[in-house]
């Protein structure tokens, strides 16, 4: 299988697999002098980790990351740093009875229409268990640009669960750490709680809306083109298992809007260039504006789920299935810091791409 690399300076290369003994990244371009140990990375990993309350898969994984290389007495070297996470708590005899069919709405066709071949247990490759090696290098990201770009700040949350969206006039950045949806609104989590034990009861799911802003960007990350800031993000998200959409900025509600409502005006403040709006969620032409950047993702609700499906055998047989095993009824609540870690590898890498074209020179106004 090829192509599970991302980044062009900050390259980050995922391998392993669900139920394999191992799972983790190769991230290739880290600049050299920036301090980091295991620790500071398991803090973002344990966002992410599994079995953590009833509304998540009871997967009982510590995800706990081991640094390998590329980091010698607390400082990266330049070098490819290697991480691992290795998997304990695999159950592999629950997914016995989908080896000769299909989940609908899972990658398990796909996979053998392309290779003629697919790891069943718990998705192998296609399974979101991937994402842990991805929250790992995004820590290594968040670290490497602490030191570069002191006060940058990267939060993601949930806007939506099935029908229940967030009140925007309610938003309350200090709720989000304080629940297990990440959810700004202690109002919604309460009944985003009881919706989603519900479905978790009937063994259904349901999907989401992930949204993750940075804060302190400079202006000027990103280029013309084929090397829009937006272009990079977008993808990032996209490859998240599960993300159906991504917006950045006000998205497809644009459309909604007249040029004068769309368009944010720009004023001259003391320290520089303001805007009465954001529309454009801090990127315009492909290029940060120095506002927060704002992306938006959905994912689609889990394909494992135990209610009774139509399907198809690998013979061509109609067929029903169940999936027994243990899965999130909403895969959302996790993706959150997976969101939070891509934003973090895809600013680091135009960050690193500017300082190579530019030298971090900027057009001066005023």
């Amino acid at each position: 299988m090829s192509i599970n690399s991302f980044g062009h300076l900050f390259r980050v290369t995922t391998w392993g697999e669900s139920h394999g003994p191992a799972l983790g990244a190769t991230v290739d371009g880290c600049p050299p002098g920036v301090e980091v140990d295991e620790a500071m990375i398991q803090h973002w990993l344990d966002k992410r980790k599994p079995g953590q309350n009833k509304y998540t898969t009871q997967r009982r994984e510590p995800d706990a990351v081991k640094i390998l290389s590329g980091v010698f007495e607390g400082q990266t070297t330049g070098t490819p740093v290697q991480l691992m996470i290795e998997n304990t708590d695999q159950r592999s005899k629950d997914y016995g009875d989908i080896a000769e069919k299909f989940r609908p709405g899972h990658a398990d066709i796909t996979y053998w229409q392309k290779y003629g071949i697919r790891d069943y247990r718990g998705g192998g490759r296609s399974s979101a268990r991937e994402t842990a090696a991805r929250v790992a290098a995004g820590g290594l990201a968040r670290a490497a640009l602490d030191k570069l770009v002191p006060g940058i700040e990267i939060k993601g949350y949930m806007t939506r669960m099935g029908a229940h969206e967030i009140d925007r006039d309610k938003f309350d950045w200090d709720q989000i750490d304080q629940n297990p949806f990440w959810v700004p609104d202690a109002k919604a989590a309460t009944t985003w709680a009881d919706y989603l034990d519900g479905l978790r009861k009937s063994g259904s799911s349901v999907g989401a809306v992930i949204e993750v802003v940075a804060r302190g960007v400079p202006a000027g990350l990103g280029a013309p083109v084929y090397g829009k800031l937006d272009t990079d993000l977008a993808a990032g998200m996209m490859s998240i298992n599960a993300v159906k959409g991504v917006e950045i900025g006000e998205g497809m509600s644009a459309a909604m809007l007249t040029g004068e409502l769309n368009a944010d005006e720009i004023t001259m403040g003391r320290n520089g260039p303001e805007y009465s709006s954001n529309h454009a969620g801090g990127i315009l032409g492909g290029i940060s504006t120095g506002q927060d950047i704002v992306a938006r993702f959905a994912v689609k609700p889990t394909s494992s789920i135990l209610q009774t499906r139509k399907t198809i055998t690998k013979s061509g047989e109609e067929a029903e299935i169940i999936t027994k095993g243990r899965h999130d009824p909403c895969v959302g609540i996790r993706a959150v810091p997976v969101g939070e870690a891509m934003m973090a590898c895809v600013i680091l890498d135009h960050l690193l791409l500017d300082r190579g074209q530019t030298g971090g020179e900027r057009g001066k106004i005023g």
